[in-house]
């Protein structure tokens, strides 16, 4: 080792660096044979600074070894003389991965031989700062001088960027002079838009403390293109860690010819239970990619363990991705290639890159799981004890079939194949051996001819070894992206959680209102579109994302807004009687399904000398601000075009207000009132449900928020349910999940507890608070 150290020190690197170095073995063993190559290339000279420093940044990114002894080549021999030239001949590497490369196209890549002099910086960048002489002059130094450096290194692409940087600063203090105490002023912040110019734009957000800041993309701008920065299909070869080998480039071949150079992606879950919110942003952005791309994206079902999987997750997981607006190109199933995926785990033990081992379960958890006894058991053996695992020659949890590959986590030797004798949903008892996550996802990538499998953050340590087990087996090989997790405050979405709370009562069901499962989401109203908004507002990142719930339900507001008619409502009735009126009287009221916008239709409400309002609305004692009904107060009846003032207040026994005689005045006989409030007349009983969070504290899963945990976290008050509230006739003929404003209440949809007896309605959202609701 101190051999090692030494060794790494005399091309510079410090004693740490050299010491971190060596805890990596492939990385040493590439550095050590460039180093030997270089000593080769100088004979008795030493390696300088410059160029060790340089031979240390090619072997950590150069991706294939082959190309070792060409580029240190370049490196000893000065043609590659610096950072910028270093990364130009990686980046023409990795493009161009075939043996026979054209020398020349190579070198003018990397700039080999240019020269650029102080007179052609001194030019380049005067014409640069002539440019911009007018904006120069009126900003001075609030200019962004990012720009200006930024097209000096455009035009001087192979110059030494601190000589540029120096040859800017000094001819912009020639123009300028030096800053002055208003050059030193901090700039002001520009003026925020206003919420009401967001109209429907989806938009990005970056996430700060579960709150968010949005620049206008749509979810389309976000994922077309070069917006992802994404690999083109059949150039897979051009994105960071992807593995090439002598067939990569006649596999990518093959491949174009199949697909067309078409983008293909796919959403594959686990059909062992319900999606949640965290699955909406996977399905619009494997779907959303497809599409903002003119591609295809399959719902491919990861159906692989056949103990947890059931009819109804198959069917709720479609229904809830076509509800999110999204058609499949195809329904695939894990499954349908079992036979396939069992022929290749049979060529990676003739390869030598699996075995048949015998530890148990419980000696293969954790990280620092001990080699297996039977790592370098000869090949045959493993075929034939492989074979008898098909034939269910084992027990369950006796054997396993393993590959020979080390995962970026440290975790040594993946599972591919273990034995279950549970009859399979699909395929009976066709098989007793299934394969797992790690074997399977790749694969079935590769034989659907997949260009983007797009990921979660949390499968980034399995990248390695998704590459690794396609060019084991030589099959074409995807790229593999990640992106964050979208993760919500106030709820679990983990499948055991949620049984548990089905199972002791707390919830319903997993379409429970209260949860946020997307079918809990759309059984309480909220509207697809609007949760593709807030996908699309959380945006693509790489980082995990937890947002609070009241951004969801911003997005659904703004969708309801726009579709869900007015209705009028009182939860809590108080009954009011109209003495002014005849005992018959009866009128019919037009009121508009959309008040901000009429010619979008209306309906009709009775009106009668009985109505019925919301108890809140009136008080028998004024109070400073209150602006509805009070015997001293009148209040408007929104549509009715009548005033109110109290006549006479009647109790009931115990001292309660129960009903209220008021007279009646045209609304422009009189002067105009301070509030109008909904009513209702000859109305509809229903159930109304009301929801708030199921969970009192933010992060209900966290010991330290919740040390007795989740199920000690519940709301009492999360569900409210109001038998008799009264709602005008016109939601008479509503159908389940239709939608509507109680006007000055919330909105509402429809519950699939409904009868035709009993209309049962979900409040989706409460309304924005209405300052002047007092």
């Amino acid at each position: 080792m101190a051999d090692a150290v030494s060794i790494f020190m005399s091309i510079g690197l410090s004693e740490q660096k050299a010491k971190e170095t060596l805890k990596n073995e492939a990385l040493t063993s590439t550095l050590k044979k460039a180093i030997e190559q270089a000593q080769g290339l100088l004979g008795s000279k030493s390696i300088d600074k410059t160029a060790g420093t340089l031979l240390y940044n090619m072997v950590t990114r150069l991706k294939d070894s082959n190309r070792l002894s060409f580029l240190t080549e370049y490196i000893i021999t000065r043609k590659i003389t610096s950072e910028l030239q270093l990364s130009g001949a990686l980046d023409f590497l990795k493009s161009h991965p075939q043996e026979n490369l054209d020398r020349r196209e190579f070198e003018t890549a990397c700039g080999v031989g240019v020269v650029v002099t102080p007179e052609q910086i001194e030019d380049a960048v005067e014409l640069i700062i002539r440019k911009h002489k007018d904006q120069l002059l009126a900003e001075r130094y609030r200019f962004n001088m990012g720009i200006l450096m930024g097209e000096a290194r455009t035009a001087l692409k192979w110059a030494d960027g601190k000589i540029v940087k120096n040859e800017v600063d000094m001819q912009v203090l020639h123009l300028l002079g030096p800053k002055t105490e208003a050059d030193l002023e901090k700039k002001p912040k520009a003026a925020k838009p206003k919420a009401a110019e967001k109209d429907m734009t989806i938009e990005q957000v970056s996430v700060e403390n579960g709150q968010a800041t949005t620049e206008g993309k749509s979810l389309m701008e976000q994922l077309r293109g070069e917006a992802l920065k994404f690999h083109k299909p059949g150039e897979n070869y051009k994105t960071e860690g992807y593995v090439v080998t002598p067939n990569t480039m006649n596999l990518l071949k093959k491949h174009l010819e199949e697909t067309g150079g078409q983008v293909r992606t796919r959403f594959p879950p686990e059909p062992n239970g319900i999606l949640h919110i965290g699955h909406a942003k996977a399905i619009n952005f494997n779907f959303g990619f497809a599409k903002a791309n003119n591609g295809i994206c399959f719902l491919r079902y990861d159906d692989t363990n056949p103990e947890k999987e059931e009819e109804k997750y198959f069917t709720a997981i479609r229904e809830m991705v076509e509800w999110l607006g999204y058609k499949p190109y195809a329904v695939t199933h894990a499954s349908d290639n079992f036979q396939i995926l069992y022929d290749l785990a049979v060529d990676l033990i003739r390869r030598g890159h699996a075995y048949v081992c015998h530890q148990r379960g419980e000696e293969l958890k954790g990280h620092n799981v001990p080699p297996s006894p039977w790592r370098e058991r000869p090949v045959e053996e493993s075929l034939i004890l492989f074979d008898r695992m098909r034939k269910g020659m084992f027990a369950e949890g006796e054997v396993t079939l393993r590959m020979k590959m080390v995962m970026e986590d440290g975790k040594m030797d993946p599972v591919a194949y273990r034995i279950k004798y549970t009859p399979h949903h699909r395929t009976g008892d066709t098989w007793c051996i299934y394969p797992t996550y790690d074997y399977t996802h790749c694969l079935c990538d590769s034989i659907e001819n997949i260009t983007h499998s797009l990921c979660t953050k949390e499968f980034q340590s399995r990248r390695s070894s998704y590459f690794w087990l396609c060019n084991a087996l030589d099959v074409y090989c995807p790229v593999q992206w990640e992106y964050g997790r979208l993760n919500l405050t106030y709820t679990v979405v983990s499948k055991r959680k949620i049984i548990r709370l089905v199972e002791t009562g707390i919830v319903r069901d997993w379409d429970d209102p209260r949860l946020f499962t997307l079918t809990a989401l759309r059984r309480r109203g909220f509207p697809p579109q609007a949760i593709n908004n807030f996908c699309a507002r959380v945006g693509v990142t790489v980082a995990q994302t937890t947002m609070e719930p009241h951004l969801l339900e911003a997005c659904v507001r703004e969708v309801l807004n726009d579709t869900a008619p007015r209705a009028m409502a009182v939860l809590e009735p108080l009954k009011v009687t109209i003495t002014n009126l005849p005992a018959k009287a009866k009128k019919e009221v037009q009121v508009p399904d959309f008040p901000a916008n009429e010619a979008k239709g209306s309906h009709v409400v009775p009106f009668s000398k009985t109505i019925f309002i919301e108890k809140s609305d009136f008080r028998e004692v004024m109070e400073k601000g209150y602006k509805r009904l009070t015997p001293d107060q009148p209040v408007g009846l929104r549509h009715a075009g009548y005033i109110i003032s109290v006549q006479r207040v009647i109790k009931d026994g115990c001292g309660n207000v129960c009903e209220l005689e008021v007279t009646c005045a045209s609304s422009d006989s009189v002067e105009k009132p301070k509030a109008f409030i909904q009513w209702v007349s000859d109305p509809l009983q229903c159930e109304v449900r009301l929801y708030e969070r199921l969970f009192l504290h933010k992060n209900p899963e966290d010991p330290a928020e919740v040390p007795a945990g989740f199920l000690s976290d519940i709301n009492p008050d999360s569900l409210t349910v109001i038998e008799r509230a009264l709602v005008d006739r016109s939601v008479g003929k509503a159908k389940v999940f239709d939608k509507f404003q109680f006007e000055r209440v919330g909105y509402f949809s429809v519950d699939p507890d409904s009868t035709s007896e009993k209309l049962v309605f979900n409040r989706t959202v409460t309304l924005k608070e209405d300052p002047g609701k007092i």
